[in-house]
């Protein structure tokens, strides 16, 4: 049975996942960084605990922590239920089993609700969606989005991905994008054509391979920037 799910939903990875997903160097830390997407991950908690700059929009900041909270509880199951049936789709080296993918996954899910209140307060967590984010061109210096675009290819048009990075590109001088895989482990059938399109409006779009894998094949990241 395919991985699928019928909707987006909360799904928080760590900072050291994020930063072998997109490959971050020490440069890229220091650099103004927008997440998009988010959700319930700790990249923000943490980068910020070590003084970086860091903003994540998500449309379910909207909410409040206990409601995040519900959210997460309610769509965890399923996951891992999905995650157990597809078994040999993953690759099971720093997370050993299903089970400790739960434990890890909450205790980051844990630690950003912790941290959301003050992150809010803040203007760290700012409640907002692609194709249309509420900051100022040239806000940032690279934006990131972690398993939204490209994951849920089935949700979401190639329109939308274009539109989407678009957006990104006008807020930030350059995006990655991770994984290019969609829920099920199959190549995106949106990445070529959204590259293609890119590449004729002047950017660079390259597919860049990353020490991250645990969707397996799932360790290519999508990096566009200036032509």
């Amino acid at each position: 049975m395919a991985f699928t799910l019928e909707k987006v939903v909360p799904w928080g990875r760590s900072y050291e996942e994020y930063v072998a997903m997109f490959g971050l160097t020490g440069a890229d830390l220091k650099r103004r960084i927008l997440g998009c997407g988010d959700g319930p991950a700790g990249f923000n908690t943490e980068l910020t605990r070590r003084g970086g700059r860091i903003t994540s929009v998500d449309p379910i900041y909207a909410f409040d922590a206990g409601q995040i909270r519900q959210r997460i509880s309610e769509s965890y199951d399923t996951v891992l239920a999905q995650t157990r049936a597809n078994h040999d789709n993953y690759v099971w080296d720093s997370i050993p089993s299903v089970e400790a993918l739960g434990r890890v996954r909450m205790e980051t899910m844990n630690a950003f609700l912790a941290d959301f209140d003050a992150g809010k307060r803040e203007g760290r967590y700012v409640a907002g969606e692609l194709p249309s984010l509420p900051f100022e061109a040239g806000a940032f210096d690279i934006a990131l989005s972690s398993h939204f675009l490209f994951l849920y290819s089935a949700h979401f048009s190639a329109e939308f991905h274009l539109r989407a990075l678009r957006e990104m590109l006008r807020v930030a001088r350059e995006a990655r994008i991770f994984p290019l895989l969609t829920l099920d482990g199959t190549p995106s059938p949106h990445v070529d054509w959204v590259r293609r399109q890119l590449e004729a409006l002047g950017f660079s779009a390259e597919i860049r391979r990353v020490s991250y894998e645990f969707q397996r094949g799932g360790n290519e990241m999508l990096v566009v920037g200036p032509g």
